[in-house]
C-alpha cells in the first residue's frame, strides 16, 4: 500500500466502508503505543524524583562539617530541585507541543509520528547513563529532563493526525482511544519503573567511585533503559505502516525533506524551552514570567525565523489564533488535560512529602508507618487515562461535549477541594497515615474526572472548527495545556516549601469554577453562539 494518500475523504461513507476504515484503524493502532512511549519518557521524572531522594542524590550540596540547620535547609532546597526536574520536562513538553500541533500540516502524520518517536532513544538512553553515577551533576539530569520534552511534545501531532483519519461522527471515540490509551503511558511508566529499579541489569557507581552491584541502587538507571527496545519497536512501525493523507497534509513533501522539516521545527521548541529552563534555574526567574515568554518567542520564531515554504503553511495555519472559540477551547482543555498531565507529573512526590518525610525540623525523617504510595500512585493516571474514551463516547452518545464537560467539572470542582481537605488534616496530624485512603480516593475521582472531561472536549472541538482548523486547534489547545506539567509541580514544590500545599487546591478549585462559567455562557446557555457542541 502507498505511504502517501493522494485522495482521502472519510466523510463519504461508501469510501469509508471501502477502504477508509481499514487504513484509519491501522493508523490509529501504530499511533496509540507510540503515543503511550512518550508519555511514560516525558513524565517519568515523576517516579525518578521521588528514587533521587531514597537513593540520596544531593548534586553535591550537602557537604562534611555541616550543622543539622545546615542540613535541613539544603535538603529543602534540594527536595525542590526534585520537583523541577518534572517541572522542566514539563515545560519542554508543552513547548514542543507548539511547533508539533503544525507538524502534520507541513510534513504528513507518517513522516512526523516517525522522526518525533525515535527521538525519544535520546532521553532514554541518557537517563540510563546518569542514573549509573550517584555523582552525575544536577545540570546533567536538568538537560535530560528536557529532552524528554520530546514526549510531551508528541501529543499534538499524534491527535492533530488522527484527526483526519476518521469520520467527524467518530471523532470523539477515536481522539478518546489515542488520547486515552496513550496516556496510559503514565500509569504504565509509573508501575514499570519502580519494578525495574529493583532489578539488577547494568552495574552502578557509588558516590566513591567504585562500583555497585547487587543492591537496589544497581537498577535505578534502568528507569532510562527499560524504553529502549519497546521503541525500536515502535520506531519501526511508524515508518513501515503508517501512512500521510492528503487531508492532513495538502502539500506532501518527500520523506526526507519532510523529516528535516519536521526536526527543523523542532529544534525551534527544544531552543526555547532550554531559555525558559535556564531562565528558571540560572536567573531564578518567576514561573509565571517564563510561561509566556516561552510562548510567544516559540510562536515568533516559528512565524519568523523559518523557510518560506513554511512560512506559508504556517500562516494560513495560525488563522485559528484570530477564533476566540480557540481561546475559549484552550482555557476548558487546560482545566481538564493540564490538570490530568501535571497531577501525573507530581502526584508521586506530593504523595512522599504529605505522608512519609513528615518532620519539618527534620527533614530526613521516614515516618515507620507511611503507606507504600509507590504501590498506588499509578492508579491515578491509569483511570484517568482509560475514562477518557468513556468521556468521549458520552460525549458522542449524548451529541454533546459541552454536557458531559459541565458534569465532569462539577464534580472535579468538590474532588479538589475535598484533597485540599485531606492535605491539612494529614499536615497537621502526629499520624497523617491515617488520611492516607480519603486522600488517595479522592485524588482518583480527581483523575477520573480530567479524564471524561478531555474526553468530552475532543468531541466538541470538532463540531466547533472546520475540518482544515480542528487538526491545529487541537494541537494548539493540548500544548498550551500541557504547561500544567511544568505550572503544576512548581506549585506544589513552592507550597511544600511554605508548609501550605492545601492552597495550591484551593487556586486549581477557583479556575475550574471560571471554566465551569465560559463552557455554560459559551456553548450550554439559551442563546449561545454554538450550543452544546
Amino acid at each position: 500500500m502507498r505511504i502517501n494518500i493522494e485522495k482521502w475523504n472519510v466523510e463519504d461513507r461508501s469510501f469509508w466502508e471501502r477502504e477508509g476504515k481499514k487504513i484509519a484503524i491501522k493508523n490509529l493502532l501504530v499511533s496509540i503505543p507510540a503515543l503511550l512511549l512518550a508519555f511514560a519518557v516525558w513524565i517519568m521524572w515523576s517516579i525518578i524524583a521521588t528514587k533521587l531522594k531514597e537513593f540520596g542524590y544531593n548534586f553535591g550540596m550537602i557537604t562534611h562539617g555541616m550543622n543539622q540547620d545546615e542540613i535541613n535547609a539544603a535538603l529543602k532546597e534540594i527536595n525542590n530541585l526534585y520537583y523541577t526536574l518534572p517541572a522542566i520536562a514539563g515545560l519542554s513538553g508543552a513547548t514542543l507541543r507548539i511547533p508539533n500541533s503544525f507538524l502534520i500540516g507541513i510534513s504528513g502524520g507518517r513522516n512526523v509520528i516517525f522522526v518525533t518517536t525515535a527521538l525519544l532513544l535520546i532521553p532514554a538512553v541518557g537517563v540510563g547513563y546518569a542514573l549509573s553515577d550517584i555523582r552525575t551533576p544536577y545540570i546533567t539530569f536538568a538537560v535530560l529532563a528536557a529532552l524528554s520534552g520530546f514526549g510531551g511534545g508528541n501529543f499534538a501531532s499524534s491527535m492533530s493526525n488522527i484527526s483526519y483519519f476518521f469520520p467527524k461522527r467518530m471523532q470523539g471515540t477515536s481522539l478518546g482511544l489515542n488520547a486515552g490509551i496513550g496516556n496510559l503511558g503514565v500509569g504504565v511508566m509509573q508501575k514499570a519503573i519502580p519494578w525495574s529499579v529493583g532489578i539488577f541489569i547494568f552495574s552502578a557507581v557509588g558516590s566513591d567511585g567504585i562500583e555497585v552491584s547487587g543492591t537496589a541502587f544497581s537498577g535505578i538507571q534502568n528507569a532510562g533503559w527499560i524504553w529502549l527496545i519497546p521503541l525500536v519497536v515502535t520506531i519501526a512501525a511508524s515508518f513501515f505502516l503508517m501512512n500521510n493523507v492528503d487531508a492532513g497534509t495538502p502539500k506532501m513533501p518527500r520523506a526526507l525533506p519532510a523529516m528535516v522539516k519536521t526536526l527543523y521545527l523542532t529544534s525551534i521548541g527544544i531552543v526555547t524551552s532550554g531559555i525558559g529552563a535556564y531562565m528558571l534555574l540560572g536567573l531564578n526567574v518567576n514561573m509565571w514570567i517564563v510561561l509566556p515568554v516561552v510562548v510567544v518567542m516559540t510562536l515568533l520564531l516559528m512565524k519568523y525565523a523559518t523557510p518560506p515554504e513554511i512560512k506559508v503553511n504556517l500562516s494560513k495555519q495560525f488563522a485559528i489564533f484570530k477564533s476566540k472559540h480557540n481561546w475559549i477551547m484552550t482555557t476548558i482543555y487546560t482545566m481538564t488535560f493540564g490538570s490530568f498531565i501535571g497531577f501525573s507529573a507530581a502526584f508521586p512526590k506530593l504523595c512522599q512529602d504529605i505522608f512519609v518525610y513528615t518532620d519539618p525540623l527534620d527533614l530526613a525523617y521516614r515516618n515507620p508507618n507511611s503507606p507504600d504510595f509507590l504501590m498506588w500512585v499509578f492508579l491515578g493516571p491509569v483511570l484517568g487515562a482509560l475514562v477518557r474514551p468513556v468521556g468521549g463516547w458520552l460525549a458522542d452518545k449524548v451529541n454533546s461535549g459541552a454536557k458531559v464537560t459541565a458534569v465532569s467539572t462539577i464534580l472535579q470542582i468538590a474532588a479538589t477541594f475535598a484533597v485540599a481537605y485531606f492535605i491539612k488534616a494529614a499536615k497537621g496530624s502526629p499520624m497523617p497515615e491515617v488520611f492516607w485512603w480519603p486522600f488517595f480516593g479522592m485524588f482518583m475521582i480527581l483523575f477520573i474526572t480530567t479524564g471524561i472531561g478531555n474526553g468530552s472536549t475532543f468531541r466538541s472541538i470538532p463540531y466547533i472548527f472546520s475540518k482544515d482548523q480542528a487538526g491545529p486547534v487541537l494541537g494548539w489547545t493540548s500544548a498550551i495545556a500541557a504547561y500544567g506539567a511544568f505550572i503544576i509541580p512548581k506549585i506544589f514544590g513552592q507550597q511544600i516549601a511554605a508548609g501550605t500545599p492545601e492552597y495550591a487546591f484551593y487556586g486549581f478549585g477557583a479556575y475550574y469554577f471560571i471554566c465551569l462559567v465560559l463552557n455554560w455562557w459559551y456553548y450550554q446557555r439559551k442563546g449561545a453562539e454554538i450550543r452544546n457542541p
